[in-house]
């Protein structure tokens, strides 16, 4: 060793530092085998199925994802993005991580792969179900030359079923590596000031654009079952964190800016109240006015396009309702980067 040493230049460059981008993920294609290939790897990720599986399998296999499948695929044929051919939540995701390069510095996209190229930086995006998948992330950065890896769940509320499963799949693709880069997980982000002035900045927005002046501005979070909270699952109290920080900064009470959970599944009891009962429950109060907004989420996609969008306005009008209108997330807009790029900018700035 001592010979090859004497002789040999050192060949170990100086690494780059690697950023991935992650969110939930999305089916191939608006398709019933599609979306049941979807259901089945999220389904059986133990962090969002906490059920015993002799239990949980044969209403997986026999019920869920028969009759599941179709009526979803439905749901992403209506907001399918159709110019690129794919969900929104992989457009925008993409989106995200390109925008983020461009805004990190000079360089140029890997058209032959989900990367994005830096001089010090490479930048990679994933979704934890499906493609591009995390360990293609993990792989394509080291690969790159990246010693270290910033790995950031775009979840600002965290839950062991988005969160802590991305920390997983990391670690299990790390766990296949002969030599490991460092990674750091970036943290939930649900009281950061900037996420909170950047919210109510694009609520504002938002609303200056309607057409009517909303009564209430409903702020909806995804649901989770009352048990995972039960066992400590710190979610619930920073959905709560959000939604008292935001109502301070648009100053509401929580008369005109109520709180609600959605994307209730199964028949557990969940977090309440539920959006769908909460919007019916307006409406039938006398509201004509209605605006929808979900902090929860980085980007748009089934849960926000379908559910808030299409579902919940028609529940809204059905019940005696007039105006109502959705406030898109921060996504790729100019707000959304600036949130991104601080939130990246401050967990690397020990390694620059």
């Amino acid at each position: 060793m001592a010979a090859i040493l004497a002789n040999n230049e050192p060949q170990i460059a100086p690494g780059k530092i690697g950023i991935l981008l992650v969110n939930l993920g999305t089916p191939d294609a608006p398709r019933y085998w599609s979306v049941r290939t979807f259901l089945k790897e999220f389904l059986t990720d133990r962090r969002v199925i906490e059920l015993p599986r002799l239990f949980w399998w044969p209403i997986l296999q026999f019920f869920v994802l028969i009759f599941r499948p179709g009526r979803i695929a439905k749901q992403y044929a209506a907001i399918w993005n159709k110019e690129t051919n794919e969900g929104p939540l992989k457009a925008i995701t993409r989106s995200q991580a390109e925008k983020l390069a461009a805004w990190i510095g000079a360089g140029g996209l890997d058209s032959k792969s989900h990367h994005v190229a830096r001089d010090r930086f490479f930048i990679a995006w994933a979704m934890r179900y499906r493609k591009p998948s995390i360990a293609e992330g993990i792989t394509t950065l080291k690969e790159h030359g990246c010693s270290r890896i910033l790995v950031v769940p775009l979840y600002p509320q965290y839950a062991a079923a988005t969160t802590a499963s991305v920390h997983d799949e990391v670690f299990a693709a790390l766990k296949a590596m002969r030599w490991q880069p460092a990674v750091h997980i970036a943290p939930p982000y649900f009281d950061d000031q900037t996420y909170i002035d950047i919210l109510a900045t694009s609520i504002r927005s938002g609303v200056s654009r309607l057409g009517f002046v909303p009564d209430t501005i409903l702020v909806s979070f995804h649901s989770l079952p009352k048990a995972m909270i039960a066992k400590g699952d710190p979610y619930y109290d920073q959905c709560l964190v959000t939604w008292q920080l935001l109502r301070q900064e648009l100053g509401l009470g929580e008369d005109r800016c109520p709180v609600s959970f959605q994307s209730r599944f199964g028949a557990r009891q969940w977090l309440q109240p539920y959006t769908v009962d909460k919007v019916k429950e307006l409406a039938r109060g006398g509201l004509k006015s209605l605006v929808v907004v979900a902090p929860g989420f980085a980007a748009d996609c089934l849960e926000t396009l379908f559910e808030l969008g299409i579902e919940n306005r028609e529940i809204f009008v059905k019940n005696g309702g007039a105006n109502y209108a959705v406030i898109p997330c921060l996504n790729d807009s100019e707000l959304g980067m600036m949130l991104i790029h601080d939130h990246v900018a401050r967990e690397i700035k020990g390694w620059i």
